[in-house]
């Protein structure tokens, strides 16, 4: 079945989850080969919008992202269909609303924020996790943020509390 992906509305999700993709693992080309287990040329027509990919593939890309991530950007693309002029900034839009809604959740006491452990390949990056739970398996709200390894030095060295910094220096950091 083709999908309308180079619609506008196509494009902008497209545009999130390839700076996710980049961001998680620092080439496309990993991403689809050892992720999706796809060649170039589909990962590109899958781009473009003349081709689809499987329902597990689609999965795969999903799961690059918390429910409340997905979430949010079905709500940039709503965005961009109202005001078109938005589409070019959807992604920095993406990244600006997760670390505004975190800060919220945070300065709100509604939130725990913690550090994810490192693999290997992700040695140059610090994976961090703001989340909300309400103790029912399933619903948890998660924010998830990728950011540069030596955050976790400066949290160290300055002796600061983790949710300290988070609340102080997130958004220039991510952003």
């Amino acid at each position: 079945s083709q999908r309308k992906e180079n619609s506008p509305r196509g494009s902008v999700s497209i545009a999130i989850i390839l700076s996710t993709v980049i961001e998680q693992y620092s080439t496309e080309a990993r991403f689809y080969e050892t992720q999706l287990g796809i060649d170039r040329e589909q990962w590109e027509a899958w781009k473009n919008g003349t081709a689809s990919l499987t329902p597990a593939e689609n999965q795969k890309i999903k799961l690059l992202f918390s429910d409340y991530e997905w979430m949010l950007i079905q709500k940039i693309v709503r965005q961009t269909v109202i005001y078109p002029e938005k589409r070019t900034s959807a992604v920095a839009e993406f990244k600006k609303m997760k670390t505004q809604i975190a800060r919220t959740w945070l300065s709100n006491d509604l939130a725990k924020v913690e550090l994810l452990t490192q693999s290997e390949e992700s040695t140059q990056y610090l994976d961090l996790r703001v989340s909300i739970t309400y103790d029912e398996w399933g619903y948890d709200d998660i924010l998830n943020f990728r950011l540069p390894a030596f955050v976790q030095q400066q949290i160290k060295n300055e002796k600061i509390e983790l949710l300290a910094w988070v609340k102080e220096n997130l958004e220039e950091t991510y952003n």
